[in-house]
């Protein structure tokens, strides 16, 4: 305990405050012995209230002069001695999430079917399941979609959470922010300008092709994404080609009027209102199969657009988070932002 006594005075930080507190200590009392002696001198209630005022005075000094101390010491320690701990902190939680990861992957796969095995469900059962009971479990005409957002809806989710996961790393290394007023900062500015170097300025069979092209593009994707159930296409297909026809419109008339549609903002919320849609909804329906229960979700007559239960919310909402993702990867690679 003395050890560290003396390791906690020997630092400079430390001394210089006890310095500081040893010090102001004394001279409070030199001006309070002073006050004394000079109070009993004095007749006149207006020279005491002065004395007295002006030892307050001192008392505040000495108050915010310690404070200030304070905060220094606190900004020292989380620049130097802070700074080591979380990083220590963070490499630790780091080394214990991986190997809880590698723990349960590892054991997951050694308690699978060896590959090819012929008794295996994959090879003998799970497929035949698709084939002769999809339609009447999921009541998609398109087998695949059925698989994708019913049967294996949970890898889906997956799949569509590490697209979001990648656009957000994507943010983090390449977004340039404006500061706090609102104004651009230097490599915002410099980006910026060397962007204007792809901007058309008046390209007429450019920009007249993406006026007939670009509501086309929209359409046929939107079309992808409604019909996979019933056809070839879903989340991922028709989301791939929306964003093709958002890349195009940026290309021909600029992130300026682009912006006025979409922004970091749109993508934010889109991106985040089709996940948890996704992820509630796919709950709900784990939960009731787990347990036997009905969902109560009709599965509507195979072959109209209102069927297949929820595979139809569902690819929408897929194909928004892949046309968000692509369309931010190519704005934050071209110019740092939106």
């Amino acid at each position: 305990m003395s050890k560290r006594r003396s390791d906690w005075q020997s630092r400079p930080q430390n001394r210089v405050r006890q310095w500081f507190h040893n010090g102001f200590l004394a001279l409070d009392d030199e001006i309070i012995n002073q006050v004394t002696k000079e109070t009993l001198r004095m007749d006149s209630d207006s020279e005491m209230d002065k004395h007295q005022e002006m030892l307050d005075s001192h008392r505040h000094e000495r108050t915010l002069a310690l404070e200030r101390l304070d905060q220094y010491n606190i900004q020292a320690w989380a620049n130097t001695r802070g700074r080591k701990a979380l990083s220590r902190i963070y490499v630790t939680i780091s080394f214990v999430l991986a190997f809880v990861m590698i723990f349960f992957l590892l054991r997951t796969v050694a308690t699978m079917p060896r590959f090819s095995d012929p008794n295996a469900p994959t090879n003998n059962e799970v497929m035949a399941r698709y084939i002769e009971k999809g339609l009447e479990e999921t009541g998609a005409v398109n087998i695949v979609a059925g698989m994708i957002l019913d049967y294996r809806a949970f890898d889906t989710l997956g799949e569509s959470t590490v697209l979001f996961i990648a656009a957000s790393a994507v943010l983090i290394l390449l977004r340039i922010d404006r500061r706090k007023d609102g104004t651009p900062v230097q490599e915002l500015i410099a980006a910026e300008s060397d962007d204007r170097h792809y901007e058309p300025r008046s390209d007429r069979i450019l920009q007249g092709s993406a006026k007939v092209l670009v509501p086309i593009i929209f359409l046929f994707g939107i079309y992808i994404m409604l019909n996979g159930h019933l056809s070839p296409g879903g989340g991922f297909s028709g989301g791939s080609i929306v964003s093709a026809g958002l890349i195009l419109y940026l290309d021909s008339f600029g992130f300026e009027k682009a912006g006025k549609f979409f922004t970091y903002k749109t993508f934010s919320w889109v991106s985040f209102l089709s996940l948890s849609f996704y992820a509630i909804a796919k709950t709900y329906s784990f939960y009731c199969g787990a347990n036997g229960l009905p969902s109560g979700i009709p599965l509507g007559t195979p072959g109209a657009i209102l069927s297949s239960g929820l595979i139809l919310p569902l690819n929408i909402a897929v194909g928004l988070v892949v046309a968000c993702t692509m369309y931010i990867f190519y704005a934050l690679f071209r110019k740092g932002g939106l």
